[in-house]
């Protein structure tokens, strides 16, 4: 089955062929722990739960954050099928420059056991709005020096408090939702 992986430590994409069978996935991570990602059209990106605890390299997707390597199948319903985007396509996608702020984050979390892709509920004005902590990520990263300074500084005091981390990446999304209008 034709896939591509990309490897942010080298940068670099490859087309592989892949017999699938049950565990390829897994075997390919050396891991039970997998992200599935379904935000690219058509295809499934597997990635390891582990990367950030593994101090692995991310990169971008599109928009995507992804940490660690990357395995893309194509996606026909619930099957896994041959990749059909084209791999210039795909390349054209991928950006490896990782903002510091994001780099500060993964290294005050590799200790931690947070998956970046949970979701959670939270709201705004009564309405229901399901978020994850790489969206946290995302909105800190655009504001400013000081609300950056402010989200390391309590995202540390956290981790050394031993906190629940996904609580912590909660709240935080609350105080952006409210910091909206």
């Amino acid at each position: 089955m034709k896939a591509y992986t990309i490897n942010p430590q080298t940068q670099e994409l490859q087309e592989i062929e892949l017999e699938m069978q049950a565990n390829t996935v897994y075997t390919f991570f050396s891991s039970i722990l997998i992200d599935e990602i379904t935000s690219l059209d058509k295809h499934t990106i597997y990635s390891d739960s582990d990367a950030i605890s593994n101090e692995k390299e991310a990169f971008f997707l599109g928009e995507q954050l992804i940490v660690g390597d990357a395995l893309i199948f194509g996606k026909k319903g619930l099957e896994d099928v041959d990749a059909v985007i084209p791999k210039e396509e795909l390349a054209s996608l991928i950006n490896y420059n990782i903002p510091d702020f994001y780099k500060e984050i993964f290294r005050l979390l590799k200790d931690t056991t947070l998956n970046i892709y949970t979701m959670f509920d939270t709201s705004k004005d009564g309405e229901k709005i399901e978020l994850n902590s790489e969206w946290v990520f995302y909105v800190f990263n655009i504001a400013d020096d000081r609300t950056k300074k402010y989200f390391l500084d309590e995202l540390q005091k956290a981790i050394e408090e031993k906190k629940d981390i996904l609580g912590f990446m909660h709240k935080m999304a609350t105080l952006a939702l409210n910091a909206t209008e």
